[in-house]
């Protein structure tokens, strides 16, 4: 086994583990990515430690949990003083390379959300740069570079190395929407580029769903496309180049989350009439949690979403609408993918290649009548793909059901890297279960977090959750409430049946429960080390 492998990350943006045909999909076909699990190993019960984009994506690059990292939720980035497992590779000798989505950083302008205003009279205000506990928290411009108003400028760039990555192709933003460096590409291809985008410029069609558009931006010109073609350009120029250094890169699309805008032919690819009705819409005495019913009883109401991020209820049309978009969209990154493997073949790269996919998070999708993504930890939004496809092993189209998540990823590269973890790294390596699948892993208990930063029916302002997720159950508690979630995830994998109330539990619940405290507690930080007499 080669010490020091090249690796490639795929990763797409909300979407959920069982929407490969690897996962068993019973109609989207993803041959490409599904050859990345046939010729190594696919994980099935991979789960990420916080359903948000950035918090998780965060994770990825540290190795710990939002509470560690300080990325609790969407809208703080990550800090840049922040070791990352990008820079270990990098300090250890790697090239290292970001081709599509960051999301480590901001990527609006919008003023913080539930702001406290009211300062009481006669009470001195905190200065600006003193309003947070940490003094000029991501003031300052380097915390800037992933915002629109930075990228007004057709010859912006990046600091480099960002967050390690010393060569960066950035394309941050969602559907035919994206910005940066994308953006300005798109600008001189196409001579009326802005006329392209959006649902103002979008054509006629007859889906419901909302966020669904069908965009003029041609299947060559689309963010997907794009990616997949400046990743392949990298792994060409590498090898053209004297370089005997390994590389790291990942090809990161923004794709399949919301709207939903897949274009050209892969709009009309899958039709919502080839999808399958979502349990929930076929199980009349399913009990959701209070905060999910609150979002079935706007839909029954004919109220809208509150905003364009969040959760919300739908109709069956609606569900399968967005999972038919979901599964085009999807499609065309599985092409995107096979172009890259494609490059890795031609270039006589791939038998020292590592090759991985994964998503930042899932998205309901019609389950539990819901869409989109929030505190409703359901399997669909919690659970994603990861698969690992390593040359030098001999394990091939193999599954495991050993409990991993996004955490783990930073520890598993390095140790197959052969670089040592820096002290804070939380994550544990999955390399034991990627060399023999049936063995039972690192982990029996998986700890989610979310810290929620939106006033949510029922939850109320700022709503925290915590989910823990062992083998056969899973927990969840909200703050502040006396009611949760308890499922059975054996007899009842569609989480449809919430046992938290069910008198034959409560001893189950009461060993979560003391579970979810000692996980809650081994995850506290332990960097720095302090010394040994203070």
């Amino acid at each position: 086994m080669t010490d020091r492998p090249n690796f490639v990350l795929f990763i797409t943006d909300q979407h959920r583990a069982d929407y490969l045909s690897c996962a068993g999909h019973p109609v989207l076909k993803t041959p490409n990515i599904d050859s990345i699990a046939s010729n190594g190993v696919q994980f099935n019960r991979f789960y990420v430690s916080n359903p948000v984009c950035m918090p998780n994506r965060a994770t990825l690059m540290t190795g710990r949990t939002p509470s560690a990292h300080g990325v609790r939720q969407n809208g703080i980035p990550l800090p840049l003083s922040s070791n990352t497992f990008v820079e270990m590779l990098r300090d250890a000798g790697y090239r290292t390379a970001l081709v599509g989505k960051s999301h480590l950083q901001n990527f609006t302008t919008f003023p913080p959300v539930n702001i406290e205003t009211n300062i009481p009279e006669n009470y001195t205000a905190p200065r600006d740069d003193k309003k947070e506990a940490q003094k000029g928290a991501f003031m300052d411009g380097n915390y800037k570079q992933e915002r629109p108003d930075f990228w007004d400028n057709p010859d912006a760039k990046l600091d480099l190395p960002f967050y390690g990555y010393e060569h960066v192709d950035l394309c941050f933003g969602h559907g035919d929407e994206c910005g940066g460096d994308y953006y300005w590409w798109l600008k001189k291809n196409h001579e009326n580029a802005d006329a392209l985008r959006g649902p103002k410029n979008g054509m006629p069609h007859e889906y419901s769903v909302r966020q669904a558009w069908r965009t003029k931006v041609p299947e060559n010109l689309y963010p997907t496309a794009w990616i997949a073609d400046h990743a392949e350009e990298y792994i060409n120029n590498y090898a053209k180049s004297d370089d005997d250094a390994p590389f790291y890169m990942v090809a990161s699309f923004p794709d399949p989350h919301h709207p939903f805008t897949p274009p050209g032919k892969y709009w009309d690819m899958y039709k919502p009439e080839q999808m399958e009705v979502p349990q929930s819409f076929n199980v009349n005495n399913w009990n959701p949690p209070p905060h999910v019913q609150a979002l079935l009883d706007r839909r029954d109401e004919g109220k809208p979403p509150e905003d364009g991020i969040m959760s919300y209820g739908i109709n069956v049309q609606e569900a399968l609408e967005a999972r038919a978009l979901t599964c085009g969209m999807i499609a065309m990154v599985d092409d995107g993918v096979g172009k890259v493997l494609a490059a890795l073949e031609a270039n006589g790269l791939r038998k020292n290649t590592v090759v991985m996919f994964t998503s930042d998070h899932g998205d309901h999708l019609g389950d539990h009548s819901l869409l989109r993504k929030g505190p409703a930890h359901y399997r669909e939004l919690v659970r994603v793909a990861f698969l690992w496809s390593d040359p030098g092993s001999e394990v091939n189209g193999a599954e495991t059901e050993a409990l991993s998540g996004t955490i783990d990823i930073s520890a598993t590269v390095l140790d197959r890297a052969r670089v040592a973890p820096y002290n804070g790294l939380q994550g544990k390596s999955m390399l034991p279960v990627a060399d023999e699948p049936t063995s039972a892993g690192p982990r029996d208990a998986f700890l989610i977090e979310e810290d929620n930063q939106r006033i949510l029916p029922v939850l109320g302002k700022d709503p925290k959750a915590r989910t823990l997720i062992t083998k056969n159950w899973r927990l969840s508690v909200y703050h502040g409430k006396d009611w949760g979630e308890l499922y059975d995830l054996e007899n009842d994998p569609g989480e449809l049946t919430n046992l938290w109330d069910d008198a034959e539990c409560q001893n189950t619940k009461m060993a979560m429960m003391e579970r979810l405290v000692h996980e809650q507690i081994a995850l506290n930080d332990n960097s720095p080390q302090p010394l040994g007499r203070a």
